[in-house]
């Protein structure tokens, strides 16, 4: 399966420098063209039950979302995160850009409007987690996991597409064959948000 629904920062310098003038760009482009008003989604709550991995069998890290709800106030959802690589991973939200555990809306749930962005590197700003109950995990050891509800404050918008991030993953030692030493996931699945 092919996986560009992955964001591997190997370059951090270059690509920091790269990704922050492309949405520089992009946030002109988009300002000079009027856009419709958007409409707060209003309080749902769908059992989404997303397992997506990603490696090699015997060398995978497993994302899985249980479920997604949205609030009067903001949204909450229950993932988890587990490690079947052998080496162990540091989880540091917030290391690299659209690095933080959260969320990302998209025009569609088209897997190509995921790659196309994610090429292009105009992904959607990651709404990031504030809260998670428990608290998550430092680092995730092989053969470990994290799981608990991740949430935040603020509206998001109906009618776009939901996915989970979750990042940012940072190898502590030599990542397996095929791993770059970060990454970040952003789920294939996606959830459209109604009124």
């Amino acid at each position: 399966m092919s996986r560009t629904t992955i964001i591997v920062l190997i370059a951090l310098g270059a690509t920091l420098a790269g990704f922050a003038i492309a949405s520089s760009a992009e946030r002109l482009r988009s300002d000079d063209v009027p856009s419709e008003p958007s409409v707060a989604a209003g309080p749902q709550k769908a059992q989404l039950d997303w397992r997506e991995v990603y490696g090699d069998p015997g060398q995978q890290i497993g994302f899985v979302v249980d479920w997604l709800e949205v609030t009067e106030n903001g949204w909450q959802a229950k993932v988890a995160v587990e490690n079947d690589t052998s080496v162990a991973w540091d989880l540091s939200p917030g290391a690299v850009p659209d690095g933080s555990f959260g969320l990302a809306l998209f025009e569609t749930g088209d897997d190509k409007e995921l790659d196309e962005r994610n090429n292009a590197r105009t992904l959607p700003s990651v709404r990031a987690a504030t809260a998670y109950d428990p608290e998550l995990a430092s680092t995730l050891e092989p053969g470990g996991s994290w799981e608990g509800v991740i949430s935040a404050r603020g509206s998001l918008v109906a009618g776009s597409f939901v996915r989970v991030v979750f990042g940012t993953l940072i190898a502590l030692g030599k990542p397996p064959e095929g791993y770059a030493e970060t990454l970040v996931w952003i789920t294939d699945s996606a959830y459209e948000l109604v009124e």
